[in-house]
C-alpha cells in the first residue's frame, strides 16, 4: 500500500544519497509500479502522472529509433491501448532511411486486419490461446487466425502455441510464487486448441514438442520463448505478431520476455540501461497496453510478477540470438544500479555476500546474463516497496519460505515489513 510505497522511497534515497542517479532511477520504477497497482489504464481517462509515463515512454523509444505515431486518441482504436501507439520505423543512427510517418494509410487500413497486418510487415502470427473459441458475455468470440473458415490469413505463418491464462498463475502464487514443477492441467473442457508448429521451426531447436502437456511452467515457458526468438532471427525482412484473446496478460508477458532477452543480446534498445529497458516494458508492453494489475492481484493471479521474476531462467546462452564471447570480467562489471540494492550499510556482511551471490554467477557470467540479472533484481526491489509478496503456506516456524525467503535475503530486505 501507500505505507510500504512511501518506506521503499526513503529507504532508496538514504542508501544512494542525495543527487545519487541511481536514486531516482530506482524511484521511477518504484513509482511506476505503484501507479500501476492502483488503477488500470484508459485511453479516456488520463491523469497527468500518467501523461508522464507516456511521455518517457517516447523518450526511451526515441533514445535509439526514429518511430511513426498510430493515433488512438480517446481510445478510438482500441480503449486500454496507449493514446499514441509506437511503430518503430528504424535506428537513430541509419541516416539513409525516411521516415514513413504515414498515419492517414493506417487510419485506412485499419478496418481490415490482413491488409494492417501486411502493412505492419507481420508474416508470422504466433496464438496463445488455449481454446479456438471462448465465450464472453453468453457468445462465441475469437482473436484466432487459426479457426478462419475461409482461410483469410493463408498468407501468413501461424503458430497454434496455447499457453495458460491468468488464472493459472493464482496457482503459481499459492506455491510460493515456485513455477517449478507447476503443470497446467490440459484436460479441461475448454481447452481445445492443439500445439501447432511448422516443422521449419522446430528442426533446429532440439524440443520434442510432443511432450508439451507434460512441461512445467519454467519449461514452457522457456521452450515458448526459444521458439519465438528462432522466428525472429531466422527472417530479417518480416514481423511476429505474438496475441492471446485481450492482449494484457500472456501477449505482454511474451513480449515482455522478447524485448528484455534482445536487449541483453544489445540487438535492439541498445542505449538502453537496465532501469530503463526495465521502465519502458513495464509502461508500455504492461501498464500502458491495459493489464489490469489491481485486479490481478485481488485474486493473486501474479503473471505481472513472474514475468520479470522468470528472467532468472533465461540468462543461458540458448536464449542469445547472437554468437558473441563470453565476459570473463568481474563481477564490477555488473550495472550500477546493482550498488542501490547492496549498498544498505545497516544490514549485516553476510546479507550482503548473498545478495551479491544472487546476481551474479560468478567470473565467467556473460554481458547479457549481467544485464537481464540487473534488470529482475531492480524489479525486485520495487515491487517489494510497493506491491510486496505473500505467503500462502508460511513454515512452521513462521519464516517465509521457498522463493520469498531467497528474495528477502537477496534485496537485503530481511527484517523490514517490505515483503508482507
Amino acid at each position: 500500500g501507500a505505507a510500504l510505497f512511501s518506506e521503499g522511497r526513503v529507504r532508496i534515497e538514504q542508501k544512494a544519497g542525495d543527487g545519487s542517479m541511481m536514486a531516482s532511477r530506482s524511484e521511477e520504477i518504484t513509482d511506476l509500479i505503484y501507479v500501476f497497482s492502483k488503477s488500470q489504464y484508459r485511453a479516456k481517462e488520463v491523469t497527468p502522472s500518467v501523461e508522464r509515463i507516456e511521455k518517457r515512454c517516447l523518450e526511451l523509444f526515441g533514445r535509439d529509433y526514429k518511430y511513426s505515431i498510430i493515433h488512438n486518441t480517446n481510445g478510438d482504436v482500441c480503449g486500454h491501448y496507449p493514446r499514441k501507439i509506437v511503430f518503430l520505423e528504424y535506428e537513430s543512427s541509419d541516416n539513409h532511411k525516411e521516415r514513413n510517418n504515414d498515419s492517414q494509410l493506417f487510419d485506412k487500413v485499419r478496418g481490415s486486419d490482413i491488409k494492417l497486418l501486411k502493412y505492419l510487415s507481420v508474416r508470422y502470427i504466433c496464438d496463445l490461446m488455449v481454446e479456438n473459441k471462448k465465450v464472453k458475455f453468453g457468445l462465441n468470440v475469437t482473436s484466432s487466425e487459426k479457426v478462419d473458415k475461409a482461410q483469410r490469413y493463408a498468407d501468413f505463418t501461424l503458430l497454434s502455441v496455447p499457453y495458460p491464462g491468468c488464472e493459472f498463475f493464482r496457482e503459481y502464487k499459492d506455491r510460493d510464487y515456485t513455477a517449478e514443477g507447476l503443470v497446467f492441467n490440459w484436460n479441461q473442457d475448454y481447452v481445445d486448441a492443439p500445439l501447432t508448429i511448422p516443422a521449419c521451426f522446430t528442426k533446429n531447436l532440439n524440443i520434442n514438442w510432443s511432450e508439451y502437456q507434460s512441461w512445467d511452467l519454467v519449461q514452457q515457458t522457456q521452450n515458448y520463448l526459444k521458439l519465438l526468438l528462432h522466428i525472429i532471427n531466422s527472417d530479417d525482412e518480416n514481423g511476429l505478431l505474438v496475441h492471446c484473446i485481450s492482449g494484457w496478460d500472456r501477449t505482454p508477458l511474451f513480449v515482455s520476455l522478447l524485448r528484455l532477452s534482445l536487449w541483453a543480446d544489445g540487438a535492439i534498445h541498445a542505449s538502453l540501461e537496465p532501469s530503463e529497458i526495465l521502465y519502458l516494458t513495464i509502461a508500455y508492453d504492461w501498464f500502458l497496453f491495459g493489464h489490469m494489475l489491481p485486479d490481478r492481484l485481488s485474486k493473486g493471479e501474479e503473471i505481472f510478477f513472474f514475468c520479470f521474476n522468470f528472467l532468472k531462467h533465461i540468462v543461458c546462452d540458448t536464449f542469445s540470438v547472437i554468437k558473441k564471447q563470453r565476459d570473463r570480467g568481474s563481477v564490477t562489471s555488473l550495472s550500477s544500479d546493482f550498488s542501490l540494492i547492496t549498498e544498505d550499510t545497516s544490514a549485516p556482511s553476510s546479507l550482503l555476500a548473498e545478495a551479491t551471490d544472487l546476481i551474479t554467477t560468478g567470473p565467467q557470467a556473460s554481458n547479457g546474463q549481467v544485464r537481464l540479472e540487473a534488470v529482475r533484481e531492480l524489479f525486485l526491489a520495487a515491487y517489494s516497496s510497493t506491491v510486496g509478496l505473500k505467503s500462502s503456506a508460511p513454515s512452521p516456524s513462521g519464516a517465509i519460505s521457498g522463493l520469498l525467503e531467497q528474495f528477502a535475503r537477496g534485496v537485503g530486505l530481511r527484517g523490514t515489513n517490505a515483503i508482507i
